[in-house]
């Protein structure tokens, strides 16, 4: 049968693809259209090609086999190893009718296609059973139609069929986990920046609330003062103005400076007014007893190599406790600031509440919570609650390295 060589080659050049613009249609209606097409060659092979001797005219029985050499690819995806069953089994129960038509067509496409859509130990089935039945096949052929030739070439064309579907599959493999891993990437991408916003939403809010927090308590103060005495003593009424307007304006410059660093991504050049810092102290505390509250500050020697980010932190920590001293307690405070080893400790007192208002009236404040969150960030622990002897104290730890000083 020279007919097995001379035309498998031609065939199996163009494996079947099925990527690329195959990727629209459904799967199965593919596979149903490549059976069909596979049978249609076969039938077209039993009708029309010549006899060679011992060689059997082709009846309706071989049209049943070629059906069930070929339409088994129908459903290789969901059921490979019985389609591959089935096919080889049709191809031997083929060869013995001694039929015109070369059964190894379907049985290369069926090779291809379980090595490329099943798993390894199933790629290695369907090549083994279908090596066995090609070879059982080519040996029950009338002698004379069989040559070397034939056996080496569909030997050949089953094996490049098999290699073929194990190379596009693992191919396939690889760009998926690329693919699934470029995804797991991006994912880790977006939220380590959603991460770096969620933590600059909340160091902007801290500063804003610090900044916000006092300023107001100062004003709220200082124009209910202004707001008491304009009849009687109007000199100290404008003096409580005077303090409103001061105050506004730090604020409105401490404002300014949070906005400039939202908009320095897009502006690096803009101005912007340095942090504040312990050293700053100081001219919060006249500040404050300007608002009427009297502060007793007792500061330690300062040592060098402080972090910038500690110092903020502590500023905006003195800052918001006799912020809230201000509000709540009065009208005295006592503020301490060491530097113990490699930490800045403050210690906030006061004397307790300067005017008992409505329980509640101000709501849940924010004050603690922004206190505690700076000083976790540094590994410090933060204390806050009532002494026993009235008033109220605040103790605020926050460590640095020594290398940081450096």
């Amino acid at each position: 049968m020279p007919a097995y060589a001379g035309g498998y080659g031609c065939e199996m050049s163009r494996p079947p693809n099925l990527r690329g613009p195959w990727r629209s249609i459904d799967r199965r209606v593919l596979d149903a259209v490549v059976a069909v097409l596979l049978f249609l060659l076969m039938a077209a092979e039993l009708a029309g090609k010549g006899l060679e001797a011992g060689e059997s005219v082709s009846t309706p029985i071989a049209y049943v086999l070629a059906a069930a050499i070929t339409l088994p690819f129908a459903w290789h995806r969901r059921y490979p190893s019985a389609s591959v069953a089935c096919c080889t089994a049709a191809v031997v129960a083929y060869s013995l009718g001694h039929f015109s038509a070369f059964p190894g067509y379907p049985l290369f496409a069926l090779t291809f296609a379980v090595s490329l859509h099943a798993d390894r130990r199933r790629a290695a089935f369907a090549f083994a059973a279908a090596l066995i039945a090609l070879s059982v096949s080519l040996s029950l052929q009338p002698a004379g139609v069989v040559t070397a030739s034939t056996w080496i070439s569909t030997v050949l064309a089953l094996t490049v069929a098999w290699l073929a579907g194990e190379n596009v599959r693992g191919r396939r493999i690889r760009l998926s986990a690329l693919e699934e891993r470029a995804r797991v990437l991006e994912r880790e991408r977006e939220m380590r920046e959603r991460q770096a916003v969620g933590q600059e939403r909340l160091r902007i809010a801290r500063e804003l609330h610090d900044v916000v927090a006092h300023s107001m308590s100062v004003i709220a103060v200082q124009a209910g003062v202004a707001h008491h005495v304009i009849d009687s003593r109007p000199e100290l009424a404008r003096e409580a103005l005077a303090t409103v307007e001061t105050n506004t304006r730090a604020a409105l410059v401490e404002m300014r400076r949070l906005l400039g660093v939202l908009r320095q991504g897009d502006e690096p050049s803009a101005s912007l007014t340095p942090a504040p810092t312990l050293t700053d102290v100081p001219a919060l505390v006249r500040q404050l007893a300007q608002a009427g509250l009297a502060v007793e500050l007792r500061v330690d020697a300062r040592p060098e190599g402080v972090p910038e980010g500690v110092d903020l932190s502590a500023y905006r920590i003195v800052q918001e406790g006799l912020t809230n001293v201000l509000r709540h307690g009065g009208p005295t405070a006592q503020v301490s600031i060491g530097y113990p080893g490699s930490s800045v400790v403050i210690e906030i007192c006061d004397q307790g509440p300067r005017v008992r208002g409505r329980s509640g009236e101000n709501g849940p404040g924010h004050g603690l919570i922004g206190m505690r969150e700076r000083v976790a960030v540094f590994g410090g622990r933060l204390t806050a609650g009532p002494q026993p002897d009235g008033g109220f104290r605040v103790s605020a730890t926050l460590p640095f390295a020594p290398a940081a000083a450096s």
